[in-house]
């Protein structure tokens, strides 16, 4: 059985998973894994039937997902786990819907904690194209993180962005970039987010480096 108790809200996973932990049978030998101690060899003998004696484990991993190598590994390894006999423990922070759903197929049980969304003012999108437009690399990542705290998504940034390119290229606008850097830009951002979303990279990270290198 695979449990999962993920989530931006640490206080509320972390006494969620406290309290799954006290409840799991004494029997049950507990081991814990980070990405330190990474060794597939050792961690496939739990979920393999290698386990001598016939003892139940519960076998908990501590933010595996967040690290490309672990969590390859181990998203290819859920459905081994779910019919496995002893019990695999996953505490992660904020997952995405790729990684959420492959737990879902591998029928674990969720338990995500969430910190509520505050609303607030909407921010201007186009000042940020307009920065980088103006080629301002401060004022663009200025523009940037606020646009961050207001709770835009990386799609409404990048469709802006991706607007405002075109334009220059349309205008032929070429005194901050070239018509060959334009086309550039305009090609990255039309795989740069889908691109992320499915290697399961934190898309905000990667926006900010294409903004960042772009001058």
């Amino acid at each position: 059985m695979i449990y999962l108790f993920a989530g931006d809200d640490i206080p509320n996973r972390l006494s969620a998973y406290e309290t799954f932990i006290k409840s799991v049978p004494s029997e049950a030998e507990i081991f814990k894994f980070n990405r330190n101690d990474f060794n597939p060899d050792q961690i496939g003998s739990f979920y393999s039937g290698a386990r001598l004696f016939g003892k139940k484990s519960t076998v908990v991993f501590l933010n595996f997902c967040e690290y490309e190598e672990t969590r390859i590994f181990i998203l290819g390894k859920l459905s081994l786990m779910a019919d496995s006999g002893n019990f695999f423990v996953f505490v992660e922070g904020k997952l995405t819907k790729d990684i959420l759903d492959a737990f879902k197929k591998a029928r674990a049980e969720l338990n995500i904690f969430e910190l509520p969304k505050i609303r607030l003012e909407k921010f201007d999108n186009f000042l940020v194209a307009n920065a980088f437009g103006a080629k301002d690399k401060l004022n663009l990542w200025i523009y940037f993180r606020q646009a961050l705290d207001r709770g835009v998504v990386m799609e409404e940034l990048a469709g802006v962005l991706f607007w405002k390119i075109k334009d220059m290229l349309l205008k032929k606008n070429f005194t901050k970039f070239s018509e060959k850097e334009l086309k550039n830009f305009v090609a990255k951002l039309s795989y740069l987010l889908p691109e992320a979303r499915r290697k399961g990279l934190d898309a905000e990270s990667v926006f900010e480096q294409f903004l960042l290198e772009a001058f």
